[in-house]
């Protein structure tokens, strides 16, 4: 004879398997050791029980698993990485981590817990490598400092050099004063790439074929002024505004050409978002907590988190 679950029942179990959207174990927020993290990106893929988070003050990359409140100290800090902004991982276990000022992405076995490669990009007097997204055969990264987005093909088993993929110097997207390309997202076919320039709000489609840039036009003349993290699933784009505390959809035309402006949606637990990662129909969302970063009298609520929360 068949046990019957009783409603109560059901629902835990049903919230454990995801099918009611509701964070695996209960968990909707994951805590990060140490006082002084202020994490920025997050990698995890979509279906999996783990995810990255990177500190910038350190460069401490920490694994957690999904219905498990505290992360660890996956990759301590070395000398060599001294911050950990975005991040991606691929299917081989492969994690890629845009080294900020350094110039540098590394790329770690998450398996063996190895280095796997250090990618060094041409000097410059200024450069910050920030968000990562990866294609079917390559990796891209944005540099907030100079106009330059860097590629690194991949194959299952092979990783090339970087290279510097596109000048922007002439395009429709025109690097200004401040903080500019941070997040970026590929569609699954890698035949565009979506990036947001922070300080113009301004969103970009670039066509992988051609390296044609063309602004993404947005209903209203709209912006999403300081986006950071961007996140694409099918034709809605998700930008993270940090300094907003909101999360903004985006309803993307069939060639990503133009777009509407959903209604922005936030969470209590947010704490200076900077970039987001997809379970389902979840978000795993950085808090940075910037604003408390380096200011005189002014400290962190510790400990620093990851939310989880719903799409809305």
């Amino acid at each position: 004879m068949k046990k019957l679950l009783t409603a109560a029942a059901l629902t835990v179990t049903l919230a454990a398997c995801g099918v009611l959207g509701l964070p695996p174990g209960g968990v909707t927020s994951y805590t990060l050791p140490g006082t002084a993290v202020f994490p920025e990106g997050i990698a995890h893929l979509n279906g999996s029980k783990t995810f990255y988070v990177g500190s910038t003050t350190d460069g401490t990359i920490f694994r957690g698993t999904l219905g498990q409140k505290d992360t660890e100290v996956f990759f301590p800090p070395v000398a060599e990485r001294p911050t950990a902004v975005g991040m991606k991982v691929d299917a081989q276990n492969r994690l890629f981590v845009a080294g900020g000022g350094s110039g540098k992405v590394f790329v770690y076995d998450t398996v063996g817990k190895t280095l796997l490669k250090t990618l060094t990009t041409p000097a410059a007097s200024a450069t910050f490598l920030n968000d990562i997204t990866l294609t079917p055969d390559a990796a891209y990264i944005t540099d907030s400092q100079r106009p330059i987005l860097f590629r690194v093909s991949r194959s299952e088993t092979s990783l090339g050099e970087i290279e510097s993929w596109l000048d922007f110097t002439g395009t429709a997207l025109e690097y200004q004063s401040g903080f500019n390309l941070n997040g970026i997202a590929s569609t699954p076919d890698g035949q565009y790439l979506i990036v947001v320039q922070s300080n113009t709000g301004k969103l970009f489609r670039i066509t992988v074929a051609d390296k044609s840039v063309a602004e993404i036009s947005l209903n209203g003349g709209a912006t999403v002024k300081n986006g950071d993290g961007i996140l694409l699933d099918g034709q809605t784009l998700y930008v993270v505004r940090n300094q907003d505390v909101i999360i903004v959809p985006v309803t993307l035309s069939a060639d990503f050409s133009t777009g509407i402006l959903g209604t922005p949606f936030s969470d209590d637990s947010l704490r200076y978002p900077t970039t987001i990662a997809q379970e389902g129909k979840r978000l795993l969302v950085v808090n940075a907590q910037f604003d408390k970063r380096g200011k005189p009298g002014v400290t962190p609520e510790l400990p620093f988190t990851v939310s989880d929360i719903a799409i809305k």
